[in-house]
């Protein structure tokens, strides 16, 4: 592979094999690496890096490494390094069946925290130091700076803090992201700290490019290979739904005057169900959006596309097959539309409450009063993580939180007496949709809200058993502000453990 990409002459005599950059991290070491929800992360260092753990193991000698990362990345890495037992403790977000498996089984340790959290932690020492950074670029300009790929995460921070630095640059990822990103180096740990001067969302307030201490780079490897790209499914009939009902109440808003009618910034997770409702905002009528989020996917690439929305504020992307050719082909369009930043900005709690962002995340389920599973299932089964939903959730304009009903073909109701697991309290809840409606739990207390959601939310098949949980919690509650019935209220989830199926 040409090092063409490399204009600095004194990084392209440090190219390397990936083999012999791998060979520079050790046993026991702290490594931080870029990739924020499969994109931009290391490609071949990562997959070197678990055949010397495997061989390693093979010889009975002790290999693992703490893995910090922006957000989930790809098979190349936690999956490679999860099915060679290489990780001892990950954060602060996963998405890998290998990793999951294993964390499950009590053999990974996993620290789930709020993504605009993990920089800051780090630079406060709460952690072990970093003993090495493995990041990705797209190009190395001739002064040394380096120009990220299709996600900046915590890469700043990494590059900053790390003993020793390895950099991937990634002949796949086009030479035309260079000028996307936004990269900040005002922040400064209490008491130094001074406001972000970000004022709207498309506010540039940072550089285009990434830097590093040359002498803190410790090899140079040369790749060309793919981000993650999975296709989403097209909407179903159930998306469609919740995309539909979660548009009609941004309408309504719009009509009672507490929403302009280009809405406010928009923050969308990933998955199937937020990009149906981008898929919906496309023929909605709404126009001159803007986003303020953590990932690009499919649908808003369509809505910038059709002037739909004006600009989106990210940190990565999450794209299929079919939109990654649009957008290379297109580069030079969405490089005026897409700004992209470091995480510790993208979720910055202060620029989500000051812009009024509005927050759309999926959920795993609520209850009856408002609070979110995001992240469990049933209670101590962990799924991904709770990623960027809880920086959004508890500063944004509005929380809204999005799932169908049932789960598990209809044995599993979505709205139960009590969450297994609490990521987001009623406290930062303002509404919650599904297929079957949208329930607005603003202003409500506790009782009204669980009379709203049972009312709007509920699979009917489950509606009647809810509704007579509710009523006799009401009368023999111990107290009646939030009334429980302490001994049934996890009660339907040790049901479908023991049975397959919560009804009653």
């Amino acid at each position: 592979m040409s090092v063409e990409r490399i204009l600095d002459p004194r990084l392209r005599e440090r190219v390397v094999s990936a083999e012999y950059a791998a060979s520079l991290i050790q046993p026991g070491e702290t490594v931080a690496m870029s990739g924020f929800t499969g994109s931009g992360y290391p490609k071949a260092v990562p997959q070197c890096l678990a055949q010397r753990i495997e061989q390693a193991h093979a010889r009975g000698e002790e290999f693992r490494i703490n893995l910090l990362t922006g957000a989930s990345t790809a098979p190349e890495l936690d999956g490679a390094l999860a099915k060679v037992d290489g990780i001892a403790m990950r954060m602060p977000f996963q998405s890998d069946p290998d990793a999951r498996k294993r964390i499950n089984a009590g053999k990974l340790d996993y620290l789930d925290i709020h993504l605009s959290h993990v920089a800051q932690h780090v630079w406060f020492g709460f952690y072990n130091e970093i003993d090495t950074a493995v990041v990705e670029v797209s190009a190395i300009h001739a002064d040394g700076s380096l120009v990220p790929s299709t996600s900046v995460g915590n890469n700043k921070t990494w590059l900053d803090l790390a003993k020793k630095v390895i950099i991937e640059v990634n002949a796949w990822q086009p030479l035309g992201m260079d000028g996307m990103h936004d990269v900040y180096y005002g922040t400064a740990l209490p008491p130094h700290r001074k406001p972000i001067p970000l004022v709207r969302g498309d506010d540039r307030i940072g550089q285009t490019t990434l830097r590093c201490d040359p002498d803190k780079i410790a090899a140079v490897v040369l790749t060309h290979a793919p981000d993650r790209n999975s296709p989403f499914n097209p909407p179903d009939a159930d998306s469609q739904r919740i995309a539909g009902h979660l548009i009609e109440f941004l309408k309504h808003e719009v009509a009672r005057g507490r929403l302009p009618a280009n809405l406010l910034p928009l923050q969308s997770g990933v998955g199937n169900i937020p990009n149906a409702v981008l898929a919906g905002l496309a023929s909605s009528g709404f126009r001159d959006l803007e986003a303020f989020t953590e990932v690009i996917q499919d649908g808003m690439l369509e809505l910038l596309r059709t002037g739909v929305l004006r600009y989106a504020s990210c940190t990565g992307f999450a794209l299929s097959p079919v939109a990654t050719e649009e957008f290379m082909r297109n580069i030079d369009f969405y490089r005026q539309r897409i700004i992209m930043r470091s995480q510790e900005v993208s979720n910055h709690p202060e620029l989500v409450r000051r812009l009024g962002c509005i927050g759309m995340n999926g959920m795993i389920e609520a209850d009856i009063y408002g609070n979110i599973n995001s992240t469990h299932v049933m209670g101590s089964s962990i799924m991904n993580g709770i990623g960027g939903s809880g920086d959004f959730a508890r500063n944004g304009f509005l929380s809204i939180f999005l799932s169908p009903s049932t789960a598990k073909n209809g044995s599993i109701s979505s709205i139960v007496p009590m969450v297994s697991h609490v990521d987001h309290t009623e406290h930062d809840v303002a509404v919650v949709v599904t297929e079957q409606g949208l329930a607005d739990l603003r202003g409500l207390p506790p009782r009204a809200r669980a009379r709203t959601l049972i009312a709007n939310c509920v699979h009917p098949e489950f509606r009647d058993q809810l509704s007579d949980y509710f009523e006799r919690a009401c009368r023999d509650s111990y107290g009646k502000h939030t009334p429980h019935l302490l001994p049934e209220a996890l009660s339907w989830h040790q049901r479908w453990l023991d049975t397959g199926t919560m009804k009653a």
